[in-house]
C-alpha cells in the first residue's frame, strides 16, 4: 500500500560533498506528485543525520520546493543523534505530522486525541464515555482517511496527550493554534485510571461515568491476584506500555518482575523510584548497550511480556502486547490480563 506513497531520492558522495541533492528535491517532489492517480495534498520529507551534519536548512527547502511543485511540503527530521536530547526522533516526527493542523473555528464538543501513530483499540471506553459527556466529535489523525478529515482536527477545543512522546506536539499546537492540552498517563492500576478520568472531568467541567469499565477491570485484577500471585515474569520495551509503569502496576497485583530490559528517560525515574519500594529485586537493563550480546538470563521467568523479551527466555510463554491499535484505560488493563491469562493456561501455544 505505500508504492505510491512513499520514496527516495538516491544520492551518491558527490552529491553530498558538494550539496547538489539539495537542488534536486523540488524536482523530484513536482516528480513525486505526477506519479498517483490522485494528487497528493501534502508531501512530507524525511532527512536523516547525513543532513544534520551538513547542517542542511529543510525549512528554506521545503518553502523552495513548494513554490515549484504547487503542493503543501512539511519537513521532518529523522535524526538518530538526537536519541538522548530534547527532542528525540520520535518527538520530532509527531511534531511534523501535526504541523499540517491549522486553526478553524473551535468545536466545544471536538477534542483531538494524540500521541499514536495507530488509534486506540475500538473497544477503548473513552469512545463511550466522551459522548455521553458531550465530547462528541474525537479525532486521531491516524483514523483521518483525507486531509480534509485530518484539517478539522483544528476545531478542537483541547487536546487530550496520551503518549509523552507528542509532548511537543500539543506545545507546538498550543503556540501555533492556541489549543491547549491536559495529558494523561497511560496506566495499568485501576485506581491510577479513575483519578485521572475524574480530574480529567474537573478540569473540563464534565462528569464522565467510568463506574462499569472500573468495575470490570477491578474485577479482572482481582481474578489475576487469586490465580497468579507471585508470578514472576520479565519484560521487555516493545509494548503497548511504559514497562517502568506496567512493572509497578502489576507489582501491586502480586506479580514479581524480575527483569526489565528497556531504555529509560527522565520521565521513568518516577516508576524506578515506585520499583524500589514495591519489588526491590528487580533487576533493569538498558537492551541498547553493546555488553548485552553477553547477558545470559539469571533466573526464571514464568511468563514474558514484549517480543524483546521472549530473546532472553526463549523457553516461557510469551504476551507480544505490541499490537497496531493501542491499549488505553480500564480497557487496556483488561486486555493485558486477559492476554496474559490465555498465554499461561496455553503453556505458550496459540490460543
Amino acid at each position: 500500500g505505500y508504492s505510491e506513497r512513499m520514496f527516495y531520492l538516491q544520492m551518491d558522495e558527490t552529491d553530498l560533498v558538494t550539496g547538489r541533492h539539495l537542488e534536486k528535491i523540488p524536482q523530484a517532489v513536482r516528480e513525486i506528485i505526477e506519479v498517483p492517480e490522485k494528487r497528493p495534498k501534502v508531501v512530507l520529507i524525511c532527512i536523516t543525520c547525513v543532513d544534520a551534519l551538513l547542517g542542511t536548512d529543510l525549512e528554506r527547502v521545503c518553502r523552495k520546493a513548494e513554490e515549484y511543485a504547487g503542493v503543501r511540503v512539511v519537513p521532518s527530521y529523522m535524526y538518530a543523534l538526537t536519541r538522548e536530547g530534547t527532542k528525540p526522533p520520535m518527538a520530532a516526527i509527531r511534531e511534523s505530522v501535526y504541523s499540517v493542523v491549522e486553526k478553524r473555528k473551535t468545536d466545544p464538543h471536538a477534542v483531538n486525541l494524540l500521541g499514536f501513530f495507530a488509534p486506540l483499540d475500538d473497544e477503548c471506553e473513552i469512545y463511550k464515555m466522551f459522548p455521553a459527556a458531550g465530547l462528541t466529535h474525537i479525532r486521531e489523525m491516524s483514523r483521518e482517511t483525507s486531509y480534509e478529515g485530518c484539517l478539522r482536527m483544528g476545531e478542537a477545543n483541547f487536546n487530550l496527550l496520551l503518549n509523552p512522546e507528542a509532548r511537543s506536539a500539543a506545545e507546538d499546537m498550543m503556540q501555533r493554534l492556541g489549543m491547549p492540552y491536559i495529558e494523561l498517563t497511560r496506566s495499568y492500576d485501576a485506581d491510577v485510571i479513575a483519578r485521572q478520568y475524574k480530574l480529567l472531568g474537573a478540569a473540563i467541567g464534565v462528569e464522565f461515568s467510568d463506574g462499569e469499565y472500573r468495575a470490570e477491570a477491578e474485577a479482572e485484577a482481582d481474578s489475576f491476584r487469586r490465580d497468579y500471585s507471585g508470578l514472576k515474569i520479565a519484560l521487555g520495551q516493545t509494548v503497548n506500555a511504559n514497562p517502568f509503569e506496567l512493572a509497578a502496576s502489576l507489582a501491586h497485583l502480586g506479580i514479581v518482575t524480575e527483569r526489565i530490559f528497556s531504555n529509560y528517560s527522565a520521565d521513568d525515574y518516577l516508576y524506578i523510584k515506585q520499583l524500589a519500594s514495591l519489588s526491590p529485586d528487580t533487576r533493569l537493563y538498558t537492551g541498547i548497550s553493546p555488553t548485552m550480546a553477553l547477558y545470559r538470563p539469571e533466573g526464571g521467568a514464568d511468563l514474558t511480556i514484549g517480543r524483546d523479551a521472549a530473546w532472553y527466555y526463549p523457553k516461557a510463554p510469551n504476551l507480544p502486547f505490541c499490537s497496531d491499535r493501542q491499549s488505553f484505560g480500564y480497557r487496556g488493563l483488561v486486555k493485558l490480563l486477559r492476554g496474559m491469562r490465555e498465554e499461561l493456561e496455553s503453556g505458550g501455544q496459540p490460543v
